[in-house]
C-alpha cells in the first residue's frame, strides 16, 4: 500500500516474515482474562513477555537480521535501544553466529543491560540523546548493518505477525490494543489486522507523560517532545518518537488512541501480576491499563491487548507490586 511517498508494508511482507521467524520467535497463545468485569468487551492477552527474549522485539529484530545477505551480516550488526530491541538484535545475531555491537543510554534498566551482554554482544552506554549517533558511528567504522528499532520495514513486518496470529487465534477480534512508542509495533499489527478483518480497530495507548504520539494524531502531522519530558514515565520501552514510517502507517491503520497515567500503568502491572500470573514491564503493561481504565473510550466487542514485553529489575517489580 501507498500512503504519499511512504510504501507501507504489506500483508505478503508479513506472512514473509513469520516463515522466516518460525522456529525462533515463541508464537505465544491468546489467553482469555476472566477477571474482568466488564461482559460486552471479553478481553484476552497476548503475552510477548514469553518470547525468549522477554518481549516481542524478536520477531522484528530476526526478521532483519534474516534479511540480510550473508556478505552484510558476516560484517555485524548494530542496533541502538533502550533495552528490549538491544536484546532481540544480539539474540538473532548469536543465531546467525555473527558480531553486534548495542547501543543503549546509561539509565537502561540492568537487567536489560546483563540480558543483551548474555547473547554475546558488546554494550556500548552513552548518554541520553547519544544512542542514535554513537550506533551510526559504530556501523560506519565496522562496516556493520545498521538494524533500527522501529524505523525499518523489515522490523514492522516481523511485529505484524502478532496481528496474523491474533486473527488466526480469535477471527472474532473486534479492538486490538497495542502500546505506542516508535511506532513499529503497532503498524505492524495494524498492517495484519487490517489486511485480514478489515472491520476490527486498532487502538494505540500511550504513557500520557510520553503522550506525543497522541498530539501528532491528533495535529495531523509529526509533534516531537523534548527527551527529558519524555523520559519521564516509568515506561521506559515507551519514550522514543514515531518515524516518518511508522507515522504514515498509524495515520493510514490505527482507529485511535488513548493515553495513560503513571499510576494507571502501576495498577495494570499488579492486575496482570495477582490475576494472570504474567510479569510485564510497565511498557507492557499500557495496553491493559488503557482497558482497565479508559473502557468507555473504546469501542465495545472482543478486545486483545498485547503485552508487549516483561523485562523489569526484581527490585522494580517489587516496588509496583506494593498496593
Amino acid at each position: 500500500m501507498h500512503t504519499g511517498a511512504v510504501n507501507l508494508v504489506t500483508i505478503d511482507d508479513i506472512t514473509a516474515a513469520a516463515a522466516r521467524i518460525a522456529g525462533t520467535a515463541v508464537r505465544t497463545p491468546l489467553l482469555p482474562c476472566p477477571w474482568t468485569t466488564a461482559s460486552d468487551r471479553p478481553l484476552w492477552i497476548k503475552p510477548e513477555s514469553l518470547q525468549p527474549v522477554g518481549a516481542f522485539k524478536i520477531r522484528g529484530a530476526y526478521n532483519a537480521v534474516a534479511r540480510l545477505s550473508d556478505e552484510q551480516r558476516a560484517r555485524g550488526v548494530v542496533a541502538y535501544s533502550s533495552g528490549n530491541h538491544a536484546q532481540a538484535v544480539a539474540y538473532a545475531a548469536r543465531a546467525f553466529g555473527v558480531p553486534a555491537w548495542i547501543v543503549v543510554p546509561e539509565h537502561t534498566p540492568r537487567v536489560k543491560v546483563e540480558a543483551t551482554r548474555s547473547h554475546g554482544a558488546e554494550v556500548v552506554l552513552v548518554p541520553v540523546g547519544e544512542r542514535e549517533s554513537r550506533a551510526h558511528e559504530i556501523a560506519e567504522r565496522e562496516g556493520a548493518a545498521l538494524i533500527p528499532p522501529f524505523d525499518h520495514p523489515d522490523v514492522i513486518a516481523g511485529q505484524g505477525t502478532i496481528g496474523l496470529e491474533i486473527i488466526a487465534d480469535l477471527p472474532t477480534v473486534d479492538v486490538v490494543l497495542a502500546p505506542v512508542s516508535g511506532g513499529g509495533l503497532i503498524s505492524g499489527v495494524a498492517a495484519a489486522v487490517k489486511a485480514l478483518k478489515p472491520d476490527a480497530q486498532v487502538w494505540a495507548v500511550e504513557p500520557e507523560l510520553a503522550g506525543d504520539t497522541a498530539a501528532s494524531l491528533k495535529a495531523g502531522k509529526r509533534v516531537s517532545w523534548p527527551i527529558e519530558d519524555r523520559n519521564r514515565t516509568i515506561a521506559d520501552g515507551l519514550q522514543s518518537q514515531p518515524s516518518d514510517l511508522t507515522f504514515a502507517h498509524e495515520q493510514a491503520l490505527v482507529d485511535g488512541i488513548i493515553t495513560v497515567s503513571e499510576d494507571e500503568i502501576r495498577d495494570a502491572v499488579r492486575f496482570l501480576a495477582n490475576r494472570t500470573r504474567l510479569v510485564a514491564e510497565p511498557s507492557g503493561a499500557t495496553s491493559v491499563a488503557g482497558y482497565l481504565h479508559h473502557a468507555t473510550e473504546l469501542p465495545k466487542g472482543n478486545t486483545v491487548a498485547i503485552l508487549s514485553g516483561g523485562n523489569l529489575d526484581p527490585e522494580t517489580l517489587h516496588d509496583l507490586l506494593k498496593p
